[in-house]
């Protein structure tokens, strides 16, 4: 694809505009975050009834989380720790946490969950985008892809760093190591967001933070609110290191096929070099996160081990979802997107 140099530089600032509501709850606390009288917040009833999976719930966990990253344009900061809006958040939590319990095994045996994760099926078995991606996927449908996961892999270490100071010891080490590495070790130009950055410039696609937020379905909006559920909660440290072990010990084998499929498709060198980059470091990281993440959690918060099987067994249920979503779609030769993905840059 043709090069767009001055698309491959993270775009920061300003701060992205506030979405387009999806419903009763989200418009509501879109118009308090916009700074408009009278707005009236939800209830906890309200917020309870809701669809646990729907648009609208997860619309409103997403603007209300953002709050603690990089905020809307013309949103107050202090509205971050406004109790009235906490409380709604807590509310949309709960909900979303319940479903999540609910629709995972459960248990403690933290070996077998993570064992789990290191079984890759015999070929395609119909139910894994990379396998589609590498084997049928157009290069729009890569695009889209892309787009939707932007919201995650653009902030995808942040929400992370939030289990470090509630680790201890060897835990925290292994996790400090495995957050350099995201981090670029030292360099702004290999923070794994910033190659993300550049691979969806080689796509043509829109590099700034949060731009897709309006057209990514809610399937996706769950895999972004899921780390900052875990993250911003001391109690569910352990769900955020399940969490973290299952994206890093999975990533590699998906991550090489993704590459392929770049390749096959002639998307450019940057779009393959952020997964290329990841077959080769998260292979490394499965180790250490196993081994010293997880084992030196529970070696010093033996308590922990429930959590973190939640946060290994939510993830993949919410990726199974959106893998759901995106396969119904492709498979039916319609966009994956709530609106079809604009042109190319």
């Amino acid at each position: 694809m043709t090069d767009f140099p001055e698309a491959h530089v993270l775009r920061l600032a300003p701060e992205p505009a506030l979405p387009q509501p999806r419903g009763e709850l989200s418009g509501r606390v879109l118009v308090t975050l916009a700074g408009r009288p009278g707005a009236s917040l939800p209830s906890d009833e309200e917020v309870r009834a809701a669809d646990p999976y729907g648009d609208d719930l997860h619309l409103l966990l997403y603007v209300l989380y953002e709050l603690h990253y990089r905020g809307f344009a013309g949103t107050d900061e202090a509205l971050e720790w406004d109790p009235a809006l906490l409380t709604v958040r807590a509310a949309a939590e709960s909900t979303f946490l319940d479903a999540l319990r609910e629709g995972t095994a459960g248990g403690k045996d933290v070996a077998e969950a993570v064992d789990g994760l290191l079984l890759e099926p015999v070929g395609d078995d119909g139910h894994s985008v990379s396998h589609y991606l590498q084997r049928d996927g157009t290069l729009q449908q890569l695009r889209e892809y892309a787009a939707l996961r932007s919201l995650y892999h653009l902030k995808e270490a942040d929400p992370h760093l939030w289990v470090v100071p509630r680790l201890r010891g060897r835990a925290k080490a292994a996790m400090i190591a495995v957050e350099f590495d995201e981090f670029g070790a030292g360099r702004a130009e290999n923070i794994h967001a910033q190659l993300f950055a550049d691979l969806m410039a080689d796509l043509g696609l829109d590099t700034a933070y949060g731009g897709y937020l309006d057209i990514a379905p809610a399937e996706a909006l769950a895999t972004v609110n899921l780390m900052s559920l875990f993250g911003l909660h001391r109690r569910l440290r352990g769900a955020l290191v399940g969490h973290f072990a299952a994206v890093e010990i999975t990533s590699s084998p998906g991550s090489r096929r993704l590459a392929k499929a770049l390749r096959r498709t002639g998307a450019g060198a940057a779009a393959q070099r952020f997964y290329d980059e990841h077959v080769e470091a998260d292979a490394v990281h499965e180790q250490v996160v196993r081994h010293d993440v997880i084992g030196g959690l529970l070696e010093d918060e033996p308590g922990l081990a429930p959590d973190v099987v939640l946060g290994i067994e939510a993830t993949g249920l919410l990726e199974d979802r959106l893998a759901g979503h995106l396969l119904a779609n492709w498979r039916g030769g319609r966009t994956a997107l709530r609106t079809e993905l604009p042109a190319a840059r």
